[in-house]
Protein backbone atom coordinates (compact mmCIF):
# COMPACT_ATOMS: atom_id res chain seq x y z
CA UNK A 1 0.00 0.00 0.00
CA UNK A 2 2.86 2.38 0.83
CA UNK A 3 4.40 1.85 -2.61
CA UNK A 4 1.04 2.64 -4.18
CA UNK A 5 0.70 5.85 -2.17
CA UNK A 6 4.26 6.86 -3.00
CA UNK A 7 3.44 6.64 -6.71
CA UNK A 8 0.54 9.12 -6.41
CA UNK A 9 0.62 12.91 -6.41
CA UNK A 10 0.53 13.76 -2.67
CA UNK A 11 -1.62 16.81 -3.43
CA UNK A 12 -4.05 14.99 -5.72
CA UNK A 13 -7.49 13.52 -5.10
CA UNK A 14 -6.23 10.00 -5.90
CA UNK A 15 -3.81 10.15 -2.97
CA UNK A 16 -6.47 11.51 -0.59
CA UNK A 17 -8.84 8.71 -1.55
CA UNK A 18 -6.14 6.03 -1.32
CA UNK A 19 -5.14 7.20 2.16
CA UNK A 20 -8.74 6.68 3.32
CA UNK A 21 -8.77 3.02 2.22
CA UNK A 22 -8.37 0.35 4.88
CA UNK A 23 -5.76 -2.06 3.44
CA UNK A 24 -7.06 -4.83 5.71
CA UNK A 25 -10.52 -4.70 4.12
CA UNK A 26 -9.75 -4.64 0.43
CA UNK A 27 -11.89 -6.79 -1.86
CA UNK A 28 -9.99 -9.86 -3.04
CA UNK A 29 -11.73 -9.83 -6.42
CA UNK A 30 -13.34 -6.95 -8.31
CA UNK A 31 -15.51 -7.46 -11.39
CA UNK A 32 -16.33 -4.62 -13.78
CA UNK A 33 -19.00 -4.25 -16.45
CA UNK A 34 -17.30 -1.69 -18.70
CA UNK A 35 -20.37 0.01 -20.16
CA UNK A 36 -20.93 3.29 -21.98
CA UNK A 37 -18.35 3.40 -24.79
CA UNK A 38 -21.00 3.91 -27.46
CA UNK A 39 -22.81 6.65 -25.57
CA UNK A 40 -19.51 8.39 -24.82
CA UNK A 41 -18.77 8.52 -28.56
CA UNK A 42 -22.31 9.53 -29.57
CA UNK A 43 -22.32 12.49 -27.18
CA UNK A 44 -19.20 13.74 -28.93
CA UNK A 45 -20.46 13.12 -32.45
CA UNK A 46 -17.90 10.37 -32.96
CA UNK A 47 -18.24 6.83 -34.36
CA UNK A 48 -18.82 4.09 -31.78
CA UNK A 49 -15.35 2.69 -32.28
CA UNK A 50 -13.90 5.95 -30.93
CA UNK A 51 -15.55 5.07 -27.62
CA UNK A 52 -13.97 1.63 -27.62
CA UNK A 53 -10.55 3.16 -28.26
CA UNK A 54 -11.10 5.65 -25.45
CA UNK A 55 -11.99 2.76 -23.14
CA UNK A 56 -8.47 1.30 -23.31
CA UNK A 57 -6.90 3.89 -20.97
CA UNK A 58 -9.39 3.28 -18.09
CA UNK A 59 -8.76 -0.46 -18.38
CA UNK A 60 -5.02 0.12 -18.14
CA UNK A 61 -5.58 2.30 -15.04
CA UNK A 62 -7.90 -0.24 -13.40
CA UNK A 63 -5.40 -3.07 -13.92
CA UNK A 64 -2.54 -0.94 -12.60
CA UNK A 65 -4.52 0.17 -9.53
CA UNK A 66 -5.72 -3.32 -8.59
CA UNK A 67 -2.23 -4.74 -9.07
CA UNK A 68 -0.61 -2.06 -6.91
CA UNK A 69 -3.23 -2.52 -4.18
CA UNK A 70 -2.43 -6.23 -4.07
CA UNK A 71 -5.82 -7.60 -5.11
CA UNK A 72 -6.03 -11.22 -6.19
CA UNK A 73 -8.27 -10.87 -9.22
CA UNK A 74 -9.91 -8.39 -11.59
CA UNK A 75 -12.50 -9.62 -14.08
CA UNK A 76 -13.69 -7.28 -16.83
CA UNK A 77 -16.58 -7.81 -19.25
CA UNK A 78 -15.25 -7.12 -22.73
CA UNK A 79 -17.53 -8.94 -25.17
CA UNK A 80 -20.69 -10.91 -24.45
CA UNK A 81 -22.20 -13.82 -26.38
CA UNK A 82 -24.95 -11.37 -27.38
CA UNK A 83 -22.51 -8.82 -28.83
CA UNK A 84 -22.22 -10.77 -32.10
CA UNK A 85 -25.42 -8.91 -33.08
CA UNK A 86 -23.39 -5.72 -33.51
CA UNK A 87 -22.27 -4.54 -36.98
CA UNK A 88 -19.51 -6.71 -38.43
CA UNK A 89 -17.20 -3.72 -38.98
CA UNK A 90 -17.43 -2.79 -35.29
CA UNK A 91 -16.68 -6.35 -34.20
CA UNK A 92 -13.66 -6.61 -36.50
CA UNK A 93 -12.33 -3.33 -35.14
CA UNK A 94 -12.78 -4.62 -31.59
CA UNK A 95 -10.61 -7.64 -32.42
CA UNK A 96 -7.89 -5.37 -33.81
CA UNK A 97 -8.05 -3.19 -30.70
CA UNK A 98 -7.81 -6.25 -28.46
CA UNK A 99 -4.75 -7.60 -30.26
CA UNK A 100 -3.06 -4.20 -30.12
CA UNK A 101 -3.90 -3.84 -26.41
CA UNK A 102 -2.44 -7.22 -25.49
CA UNK A 103 0.82 -6.53 -27.31
CA UNK A 104 1.16 -2.96 -26.02
CA UNK A 105 0.37 -3.84 -22.39
CA UNK A 106 2.61 -6.89 -22.07
CA UNK A 107 5.61 -4.98 -20.59
CA UNK A 108 3.32 -3.30 -18.04
CA UNK A 109 1.71 -6.61 -17.13
CA UNK A 110 5.13 -8.07 -16.41
CA UNK A 111 6.15 -5.02 -14.35
CA UNK A 112 3.02 -5.42 -12.20
CA UNK A 113 3.29 -9.22 -12.02
CA UNK A 114 -0.09 -9.60 -13.75
CA UNK A 115 -1.32 -12.99 -14.95
CA UNK A 116 -3.62 -12.63 -17.92
CA UNK A 117 -6.48 -15.06 -18.45
CA UNK A 118 -9.37 -15.09 -20.92
CA UNK A 119 -12.73 -16.63 -20.01
CA UNK A 120 -15.69 -17.45 -22.21
CA UNK A 121 -16.36 -19.63 -25.24
CA UNK A 122 -12.96 -18.92 -26.71
CA UNK A 123 -13.21 -21.66 -29.33
CA UNK A 124 -15.85 -19.58 -31.17
CA UNK A 125 -13.51 -16.60 -31.60
CA UNK A 126 -11.53 -15.96 -34.81
CA UNK A 127 -8.28 -17.94 -34.95
CA UNK A 128 -6.12 -14.80 -34.88
CA UNK A 129 -7.84 -13.60 -31.71
CA UNK A 130 -7.52 -17.00 -30.02
CA UNK A 131 -3.83 -17.14 -30.89
CA UNK A 132 -3.23 -13.70 -29.35
CA UNK A 133 -5.14 -14.59 -26.19
CA UNK A 134 -3.32 -17.90 -25.79
CA UNK A 135 0.06 -16.27 -26.30
CA UNK A 136 -0.69 -13.61 -23.67
CA UNK A 137 -1.80 -16.30 -21.20
CA UNK A 138 1.36 -18.32 -21.83
CA UNK A 139 3.64 -15.31 -21.58
CA UNK A 140 2.24 -14.18 -18.20
CA UNK A 141 1.64 -17.62 -16.68
CA UNK A 142 4.70 -17.39 -14.40
CA UNK A 143 3.64 -14.05 -12.89
CA UNK A 144 2.30 -14.26 -9.35
CA UNK A 145 0.45 -11.00 -8.85
CA UNK A 146 -3.04 -9.88 -9.86
CA UNK A 147 -4.96 -12.24 -12.15
CA UNK A 148 -6.79 -10.28 -14.85
CA UNK A 149 -9.66 -12.18 -16.43
CA UNK A 150 -10.93 -10.86 -19.74
CA UNK A 151 -14.49 -12.09 -20.25
CA UNK A 152 -14.78 -12.40 -24.02
CA UNK A 153 -17.55 -14.18 -25.92
CA UNK A 154 -18.81 -14.65 -22.39
CA UNK A 155 -22.28 -15.22 -20.93
CA UNK A 156 -23.19 -16.22 -17.40
CA UNK A 157 -25.86 -18.67 -18.55
CA UNK A 158 -23.51 -20.12 -21.17
CA UNK A 159 -20.90 -20.65 -18.46
CA UNK A 160 -23.37 -22.59 -16.31
CA UNK A 161 -24.43 -24.69 -19.29
CA UNK A 162 -20.78 -25.48 -20.02
CA UNK A 163 -20.16 -26.45 -16.37
CA UNK A 164 -23.13 -28.86 -16.40
CA UNK A 165 -22.04 -30.29 -19.75
CA UNK A 166 -18.57 -30.89 -18.30
CA UNK A 167 -20.08 -32.80 -15.38
CA UNK A 168 -22.23 -34.92 -17.71
CA UNK A 169 -19.26 -35.65 -19.98
CA UNK A 170 -16.99 -36.60 -17.06
CA UNK A 171 -19.70 -38.97 -15.79
CA UNK A 172 -20.13 -40.50 -19.24
CA UNK A 173 -16.40 -41.13 -19.48
CA UNK A 174 -16.31 -42.65 -16.01
CA UNK A 175 -14.08 -39.88 -14.64
CA UNK A 176 -16.57 -39.34 -11.82
CA UNK A 177 -19.06 -41.81 -10.41
CA UNK A 178 -22.74 -41.41 -11.25
CA UNK A 179 -23.43 -41.75 -7.48
CA UNK A 180 -21.44 -38.57 -6.69
CA UNK A 181 -23.64 -35.85 -5.27
CA UNK A 182 -23.68 -32.78 -7.51
CA UNK A 183 -23.31 -29.81 -5.16
CA UNK A 184 -22.18 -26.18 -5.35
CA UNK A 185 -18.53 -27.16 -5.08
CA UNK A 186 -18.87 -29.49 -8.09
CA UNK A 187 -20.36 -26.69 -10.20
CA UNK A 188 -17.84 -24.09 -9.02
CA UNK A 189 -14.93 -26.37 -9.90
CA UNK A 190 -16.07 -26.43 -13.52
CA UNK A 191 -16.73 -22.72 -14.03
CA UNK A 192 -14.35 -20.59 -16.09
CA UNK A 193 -13.23 -18.96 -12.83
CA UNK A 194 -12.49 -22.23 -10.99
CA UNK A 195 -9.90 -21.77 -8.25
CA UNK A 196 -10.48 -18.04 -7.87
CA UNK A 197 -12.37 -16.27 -5.08
CA UNK A 198 -15.81 -15.02 -6.09
CA UNK A 199 -16.04 -11.27 -6.72
CA UNK A 200 -16.52 -9.21 -3.58
CA UNK A 201 -17.39 -6.07 -5.56
CA UNK A 202 -19.18 -5.71 -8.90
CA UNK A 203 -18.85 -2.28 -10.52
CA UNK A 204 -21.06 -1.17 -13.41
CA UNK A 205 -20.45 2.06 -15.27
CA UNK A 206 -22.98 4.15 -17.26
CA UNK A 207 -25.77 3.94 -14.68
CA UNK A 208 -27.55 0.85 -16.00
CA UNK A 209 -29.17 -1.14 -13.17
CA UNK A 210 -28.66 -4.69 -14.40
CA UNK A 211 -25.96 -7.36 -14.36
CA UNK A 212 -26.27 -8.25 -18.07
CA UNK A 213 -25.64 -12.00 -17.79
CA UNK A 214 -22.25 -11.46 -16.14
CA UNK A 215 -20.82 -13.94 -13.60
CA UNK A 216 -24.32 -14.98 -12.53
CA UNK A 217 -23.10 -17.75 -10.23
CA UNK A 218 -20.09 -15.92 -8.84
CA UNK A 219 -21.77 -12.64 -7.85
CA UNK A 220 -24.35 -14.26 -5.56
CA UNK A 221 -23.01 -12.25 -2.59
CA UNK A 222 -21.06 -9.50 -4.37
CA UNK A 223 -21.59 -5.90 -3.35
CA UNK A 224 -22.95 -3.85 -6.29
CA UNK A 225 -21.70 -0.38 -7.14
CA UNK A 226 -23.27 1.53 -10.04
CA UNK A 227 -21.91 4.83 -11.27
CA UNK A 228 -23.34 7.17 -13.91
CA UNK A 229 -19.80 7.65 -15.26
CA UNK A 230 -19.34 6.23 -18.75
CA UNK A 231 -16.47 3.75 -19.04
CA UNK A 232 -14.08 6.01 -21.03
CA UNK A 233 -14.35 8.58 -18.20
CA UNK A 234 -13.77 6.02 -15.42
CA UNK A 235 -10.65 7.19 -13.58
CA UNK A 236 -8.47 5.85 -10.79
CA UNK A 237 -10.41 8.13 -8.43
CA UNK A 238 -13.68 6.50 -9.51
CA UNK A 239 -12.28 3.04 -8.76
CA UNK A 240 -10.97 4.14 -5.36
CA UNK A 241 -14.40 5.66 -4.52
CA UNK A 242 -16.01 2.32 -5.38
CA UNK A 243 -13.61 0.52 -3.03
CA UNK A 244 -14.30 3.03 -0.26
CA UNK A 245 -18.03 2.55 -0.75
CA UNK A 246 -17.51 -1.22 -0.55
CA UNK A 247 -15.65 -0.82 2.73
CA UNK A 248 -18.70 0.89 4.25
CA UNK A 249 -20.93 -2.09 3.52
CA UNK A 250 -22.01 -4.56 6.19
CA UNK A 251 -21.50 -7.91 4.46
CA UNK A 252 -23.70 -10.47 6.22
CA UNK A 253 -23.91 -13.33 3.67
CA UNK A 254 -27.41 -14.13 4.92
CA UNK A 255 -26.52 -13.79 8.61
CA UNK A 256 -26.71 -10.93 11.09
CA UNK A 257 -23.87 -8.44 10.94
CA UNK A 258 -22.54 -5.83 13.31
CA UNK A 259 -24.33 -2.46 13.45
CA UNK A 260 -23.14 -0.19 10.63
CA UNK A 261 -20.95 2.73 11.58
CA UNK A 262 -22.11 6.22 10.81
CA UNK A 263 -20.48 7.85 7.82
CA UNK A 264 -19.08 10.51 10.13
CA UNK A 265 -16.79 7.87 11.65
CA UNK A 266 -15.78 5.96 8.54
CA UNK A 267 -12.41 7.63 8.15
CA UNK A 268 -13.15 9.15 4.74
CA UNK A 269 -12.10 12.81 4.60
CA UNK A 270 -15.10 15.05 4.09
CA UNK A 271 -13.62 16.62 0.96
CA UNK A 272 -13.42 13.26 -0.80
CA UNK A 273 -16.33 11.42 0.84
CA UNK A 274 -18.08 8.87 -1.34
CA UNK A 275 -21.48 10.23 -2.44
CA UNK A 276 -24.47 8.30 -1.19
CA UNK A 277 -26.20 6.13 -3.74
Amino acid sequence: MKAFLDALDPEGVDCALAQAIDPARLPAHIAIIMDGNGRWARRRGLPRIAGHKAGVAPLRTAVDTCARLGLKALTVYAFSVENWKRPRAEIETLWRLLRHYLRAEMPEMHRNGVRFHAIGRLDELPRTVRDELEESMRETSANRGLQVNLAINYGGRAELVDAVRALVEETRRGQISSDVVIDEAAISARLYTAGMPDPDLLIRTSGEMRVSNFLLWQIAYAELYVTETLWPDFTRAELLRAILDYQKRDRRFGGIGAPAQSTADDGVPEAVAVPSR
